[in-house]
């Protein structure tokens, strides 16, 4: 995994974030016209705010899309984190090329929303992943 820069635009979400909600932030990246930020284990539910509150007046802040994932070293668990949202089943992680694969599998009520609209919420799971974990390609079954 490459060092991670940040350019001030970047930094400035992060302390803003980290300003308005009190968690803390460890990676923020912009994919897919989204704004994701990556919190510390144990402080979603602070990003979030009661009934997601704070993460939806932030929102309005900064009149962008906005995604919050809870951190985790095990990157299986990161990848269930990424797919909170559609109640994630189990991740499966087979060997590819130099990396990993990872299947998560969520309801079959929930899988096209999990890929999202031309594979938009796959391709955030992969920039996700690509940064922080040895999985290289990401798949909803």
């Amino acid at each position: 995994m490459a060092e991670i820069a940040f350019d001030t635009e970047t930094i400035a979400y992060i302390r803003l974030f980290e300003e308005r909600t009190g968690a803390r932030v460890k990676d923020c990246l912009e994919a897919e016209d989204k704004l994701v930020f990556l919190v510390h284990s144990g402080d979603i539910m602070k990003a979030v705010g009661p009934a997601g509150t704070l993460i939806e007046r932030f929102k309005g802040l900064l009149k962008k899309e906005v995604m919050v994932v809870e951190y985790s070293d095990d990157p299986e668990a990161l990848a269930r984190n990424i797919f909170f949202a559609f109640s994630p089943r189990h991740v499966d992680l087979a060997p590819k090329g130099k990396g990993r694969h990872a299947t998560v599998t969520v309801d079959p009520a929930w899988k096209a929303r999990a890929i999202g609209k031309a594979g938009k919420n796959l391709k955030i799971a992969r920039a996700i992943l690509l940064r922080h974990t040895d999985i290289v390609s990401v798949s909803v079954a």
